[in-house]
């Protein structure tokens, strides 16, 4: 029975064999589009190439290479390797290329396969490819483990389309491992990047990104140098031409004080990885006074603002805005995670969340809140408005929220778009990003201008600077060598700024701020890193805490000796180590030249305030005038607190003092799998009683003659399951199945060093 059972074939919509629609394509690009394929057409004129599209939020990417390569690549049997880093990217192309695939662009062929690969469930492995698979969309982990899984399918190909979504990331290891064997393979490969701007962190990548993408298109002609862009619009240009709408800023001042109550470690959690600490974000999503503020905000203009998205902090602040709405008489839902929330239990399927946005796209709902999900991949037209009720520190996910607004008329929505933002006051350490300041620039959607560039760096240097005026403060503390440094030294020259990929595909930021103290110790650093890594034999992509540690630890023990004050972070070296493993190359050093420095001159503030032989009344006056009337709020930036910069100025004057210092056609057949080529928690949703008879028969089979279930591996006895875990003999991803002769029980920990093996 569980062989006839395992033998049971499933619809699944991993792969599958695509017919050309019948017609018209419904949707018709627009010019930028048009533009941007013509210009394809003239790079595609090589037999081989390497160049971005730089296209923004809400211009259309992923469509337009879906349906430029559909005419281009498939209806010429040319293969397709479409990488990106998330499942939402792998599942949006898919479904583009689906959509839009008609005949008027596909009139040489019937038909054309695809194959999406990823470690999702609901996806395909990448043993599973095969060579009648004309479009590979796939995570660039997966591939980038099993490279000679592409073999086969690259075996015989004359020319292959590479197409790495999210581009910027393509300086990362292993996008360059897949573009190298790719090209090793394939005399004549394509390769398009794509990208909303390729430059988000500044110039840092723009060296890397040149080894990967040289060529472009320049004034209807192929051109190499710098980084290759065949197109490339901004943001303005389409608001220009009304594809999306005018936005329209309002500040709404909350009046809630969430700064002092954090510390450095908070602080810099927020600023690296843009997550609130939970207690926080409990407190925030909990206040009464702010949610108000919130609802009795869109009721005065609930005509204007129209369909309102809500972008929450967390699922408790989604759960309570959506009941407050509507106990003030605004029809409202919230949609979340499909994903179990650990604090409130409350788990909403994909069908609960469509169910939900049906409603709000027949106009029954005026307000949808959600805690992040809505930010790509989501159509809502109809949408006027967006609510940030959440503060953000990444441009990427400002861009997002603010996107899922801006539908212009041209464009099927509305000629105006309302972001409002809702801001709390956090003391003025954290870099939130100002939803305005994404369309600040010439050209370039994320250059800052000047003032906002450096109150950022401002920022930084304030967050940095926390734990030590702190510590000063502190008299129980010794800070007497610190204090001895004059305060010109203890700001930093400069940093070193980079972002990396997490294995789950999440962006993650880091700033290392240098000092006078440690900038040639830095500096030898950073030429040594190649030697480093060779001498430590470490080619991994993500390296292990351990060998991070030890890393780090001969690191100290070569080039930071020596008294340095301020001294170095084992943690900075640490992230420099992560960023290095992933790009081989060292992060590029940026100098804080944008500081007006002397506002920053304690020392002479001080000895203004020593030579004029100023008494305590005329000093205090002096100061407050100082800390409060500062047109960029300088002071305030870099010291946040008030009792910081007394504490410092006291300190300059005693040294002064020498006293001393302190619904399309259906055209997709998809492909079937058969339950014993699924991972165990897969076959649960389609036959939860065979995967349960599987388990136990693994249970069953594990236990003793006294009972106790034994670990297959370290011999680990227990009577109770909770210490095991089932796991395939043979991996699946090594052709193994979930078939009871391929199931045993693991201890965690030998399940744990069988998964890091």
């Amino acid at each position: 029975m569980t062989s006839k059972i395992a033998e049971t074939q499933i619809e699944v919509l991993s792969n599958g064999t695509v017919t050309p629609k019948n017609g018209t394509n419904v949707r018709q690009p627009y010019q930028h589009q048009k533009n941007a394929m013509a210009n394809l057409d003239l790079m595609d004129a090589e037999d081989a190439y390497s160049t971005l599209v730089v296209l923004p939020t809400g211009g259309g990417k992923t469509y337009t290479a879906s349906l430029w390569l559909l005419k281009h690549a498939l209806d010429r049997h040319k293969k397709i390797l479409w990488i990106a880093h998330r499942q939402m990217l792998l599942d949006q192309a898919a479904e583009s290329f689906q959509k839009y695939a008609y005949a008027e662009s596909l009139p040489s062929i019937t038909s054309f396969r695809y194959r999406i690969i990823s470690g999702a469930p609901s996806h395909d492995r990448s043993i599973d490819i095969v060579p009648t698979d004309d479009l590979v969309i796939a995570s660039k982990d997966s591939i980038g483990r099993n490279l000679s899984a592409l073999d086969a399918w690259l075996a015989g190909t004359d020319e292959v389309y590479l197409v790495i979504d999210e581009a910027h990331h393509a300086t990362a290891k292993t996008y360059r491992k897949i573009i190298d064997y790719v090209e090793a393979h394939v005399k004549r490969t394509k390769l398009i990047g794509l990208t909303a701007t390729p430059f988000r962190t500044a110039e840092q990548e723009r060296g890397l990104l040149a080894k990967i993408f040289h060529d472009g298109v320049r004034n209807g002609r192929r051109v190499k140098g710098d980084v290759g862009i065949t197109y490339q619009i901004g943001l303005k240009d389409l608001i220009n031409r009304q594809i999306l709408s005018q936005p329209i800023f309002e500040s709404c001042y909350t009046e809630e004080d969430y700064g002092t109550a954090l510390g450095k470690d908070d602080w810099e959690r927020i600023m690296q990885l843009d997550t609130l600490p939970d207690d926080l974000a409990t407190q925030i999503a909990d206040s009464a006074p702010r949610n108000r503020l919130i609802v009795e905000t869109y009721k005065k203009k609930a005509d204007v603002y129209g369909q309102t998205l809500v972008f929450a902090v967390n699922v408790v602040h989604a759960i309570t805005l959506a009941k407050i709405f509507n106990r003030a008489g605004v029809p409202a839902d919230f949609v979340v995670s499909d994903v179990k929330d650990m604090v409130t239990g409350v788990r909403i399927s994909r069908a609960d969340n469509e169910r939900k946005l049906q409603s709000y796209r027949d106009g029954k709902l005026k307000v949808l809140v959600n805690v992040n999900i809505l930010t790509e991949g989501v159509d809502l037209p109809q949408t006027k408005t967006v609510f940030l009720a959440r503060p953000t520190v990444s441009t990427i996910l400002m861009t997002q929220m603010i996107g899922r607004a801006l539908r212009g008329t041209a464009a099927g929505g509305t000629s105006e778009a309302y972001i409002v933002s809702f801001v709390d006051d956090w003391n003025e350490h954290i870099a939130w990003v100002n939803p305005e300041s994404i369309f600040t620039g010439d050209g370039n959607d994320f250059v800052e201008n000047a003032i906002a560039r450096q109150q950022h760096e401002l920022r930084m240097i304030a967050i940095s600077k926390i734990e030590e005026f702190a510590s000063i403060v502190d008299g129980s503390i010794d800070t007497t060598a610190l204090e001895a440094v004059p305060f010109e030294k203890r700001i930093p020259l400069g940093m070193y700024a980079f972002t990396w990929l997490e294995e789950n595909g999440m962006d993650h930021s880091y700033q290392v701020m240098v000092y006078d103290s440690t900038q040639a110790a830095y500096a030898e650093m950073m030429d040594a890193l190649p030697k480093l890594f060779e001498s430590f034999g470490c080619d991994d992509e993500y390296l292990s805490d351990a060998t991070l540690h030890e890393m780090a630890e001969q690191c100290r023990d070569t080039f930071f000796l020596g008294d340095m004050i301020p001294s170095y972070d084992e943690q900075d070296i640490i992230h420099v180590l992560q960023y290095y493993a992933q790009k081989e190359s060292a992060p590029n050093f940026y100098t804080f030249d944008d500081i007006d420095r002397s506002k920053l001159d304690v020392a002479a503030i001080a000895k203004h305030i020593f030579d004029e032989d100023m008494g305590a009344r005329k000093k205090a006056e002096y100061v407050n005038d100082l800390w409060n009337r500062s047109d960029d709020n300088m002071l305030r930036l870099f010291f946040g607190r008030k009792q910081y910069f007394w504490k410092q100025l006291d300190i300059e004057i005693m040294k002064l003092s020498d006293i001393g210092i302190y619904g399309d056609e259906k055209n997709v057949q998809y492909g079937k799998k058969k339950l014993a080529d699924m991972p165990l928690g897969e076959i649960a949703r389609y036959n939860p009683a065979f995967e349960k008879e599987l388990r136990d028969g693994a249970f069953a089979a594990a236990k003793d003659e006294e009972g106790y279930y034994v670990c297959a591996s370290c011999g680990k006895r227990d009577k109770s399951r909770i210490p095991f875990q089932v796991e395939h003999i043979v991996p699946m991803n090594r052709g193994g199945k979930s078939i009871p002769e391929n199931l045993q029980i693991l201890c965690r920990a030998c399940n744990g060093r069988k998964s890091d093996r």
